[in-house]
């Protein structure tokens, strides 16, 4: 993609053969654009119905034996087929028979792709080339299907009191959370460069990542402790969830946890900030990385052991109305060069992604949507099956056609790293012809400029105005 930083990393890593993964890889872009796609009433309608009939489902799969010597009506053979449709996992192929096709593969082998801060460069420009341009997209492959995947399961511990045993219509959000938080713990334990391996035993540290997600209350970023720690968000089973409520609860969390944890290691080795003008996240414009506060949230971390600790940063926006204002979409392409980026929780709208990726005007997802047996991996099983937290189907949707609300992610292991990314956000704010996504700041009175060199602070606050003390670049 041009007009992005030179910074690019070309791909380096060891050619390796796709890991083995819950489902089939499909390189060549083999969609088609079904007329069901462009009736987006009907879409939306059937879309509801689908969501609220399966949760219903699900949550009611266990009925008494009273119940069953009851008497059978004559719409029980509906009923029981649907039931039997999200049990055997087929909710998918139904969903896109309803929706449309999905889009799968690589839309085009003449472009670039950014993938989470890795740059795999395609050259196809004459025939020789071809074989490299094959290694590399097989390298792509790889690095795609390294990533954690979590999708909707059935058959967990009812969550709470709400007797759901499934979170299937609902916990896509919770679940494209889920995703972006593990790739930001695979980046801090072994680094951007990390693929998964298929030989057993497998690592530790990568079972104990799974381990943390786990779909029970004994697993500490589970889809039970989310809900409960965002319930002053609005996180309710069976609810769906928009991105700033779902930035907040991992805020929430992560400080429950710590302070549960005194005096044992803590599951969560980095803080984390939420960029928002205001506590409502609502007041409007471009919110802003107050290099303050980023620090003040590293210090409370530590309990003021050290100046700095990894951060994730989490950018929760709002960009237009009823579509992504296309003013923004350079800058949302951009933020994928970032060597801190982690990623967008974003998707059409009603149905969370987990956006890794950009080619052209199109992103790379990993979709939760799929509906999966709950499995328990103890953070000791290094001979678990961990097959279904990956794939390698590679999804793709228009960038313009994503909501609009939406939140991005970053990683920035140290001091230095988050200098860079600092600068980075700066710059992308300079270039974005007065459209930034958000801005950065030193303090709540002083704006943050980069420069080619070196930073620049300024005076960015008018003394004699009494308005917002948050001044935007």
């Amino acid at each position: 993609m041009k007009g992005f930083p030179e910074k690019v990393v070309t791909s380096n890593f060891c050619l390796k053969a796709p890991t083995k993964s819950s489902t089939t890889a499909v390189t060549p872009d083999c969609s088609e654009q079904s007329p069901s796609e462009r009736k987006l009433s009907r879409v939306s309608l059937w879309s509801s119905f689908f969501s609220s009939a399966f949760s219903v489902f699900e949550s009611h799969r266990e009925s008494s034996t009273c119940e069953k010597k009851g008497v059978h009506h004559r719409g029980n053979g509906w009923t029981s087929a649907v039931k039997k449709v999200v049990a055997g996992g087929s909710m998918r192929r139904l969903h896109e028979r309803v929706l449309g096709s999905t889009k799968i593969g690589i839309p085009t082998q003449t472009s670039d792709i950014w993938l989470l801060g890795t740059c795999y460069k395609i050259s196809a420009d004459c025939p020789a080339e071809a074989e490299a341009t094959s290694n590399i997209l097989a390298e792509f492959t790889h690095d795609f299907s390294s990533r954690i995947l979590v999708t909707y399961r059935k058959g967990f511990d009812a969550i709470g009191d709400s007797k759901l045993t499934s979170d299937v219509g609902w916990g896509c959000m919770v679940r494209s959370s889920q995703m972006l938080i593990a790739q930001a713990l695979l980046c801090h334990q072994f680094g951007r460069s990390w693929r998964r391996s298929s030989v057993k035993p497998q690592d530790q540290d990568y079972i104990t990542i799974l381990h943390l997600f786990g779909d029970s209350e004994a697993s500490p970023f589970s889809i039970h402790n989310l809900l409960l720690a965002g319930k002053a968000y609005g996180l309710a089973a069976g609810s769906w969830v928009g991105p700033y409520a779902m930035c907040r609860s991992w805020e929430t969390l992560v400080r429950s946890k710590r302070e549960e944890t005194v005096h044992e290691l803590h599951p969560f080795p980095m803080a984390l900030y939420v960029v928002s003008g205001d506590e409502n996240g609502e007041r409007g414009g471009a919110p802003v990385v107050c290099i303050e506060d980023v620090h003040r949230s590293c210090l409370e971390f530590s309990k003021g052991q050290v100046d700095w600790t990894p951060i994730i940063l989490l950018v929760p926006l709002v960009l237009g109305l009823d579509k992504v204002n296309p003013r923004y979409i350079p800058s949302l392409q951009a933020t994928f060069t970032f060597p801190q980026s982690l990623g967008i929780l974003g998707g059409k709208p009603g149905a969370s992604t987990y956006i890794v990726g950009v080619q052209d005007d199109n992103a790379f997802y990993l979709d939760p949507h799929e509906v999966q047996q709950v499995v328990h991996i103890s953070k000791d099983d290094l001979e678990a099956d961990s097959s279904s937290y990956h794939s390698n189907v590679i999804r793709h949707i228009p960038l313009e056609s994503i909501d609009p609300s939406l939140a991005i992610g970053f990683y920035c292991r140290d001091k230095d790293d988050f200098d860079e990314f600092c600068s980075l956000a700066s710059k992308l704010a300079e270039e974005s012809n007065g459209a930034p996504l958000f801005t950065v700041a030193v303090s709540h009175k002083k704006t943050f400029v980069s420069s080619s060199d070196a930073y620049q602070e300024e005076d960015g606050a008018d003394e004699g105005h009494d308005g917002d003390e948050w001044q935007l670049l």
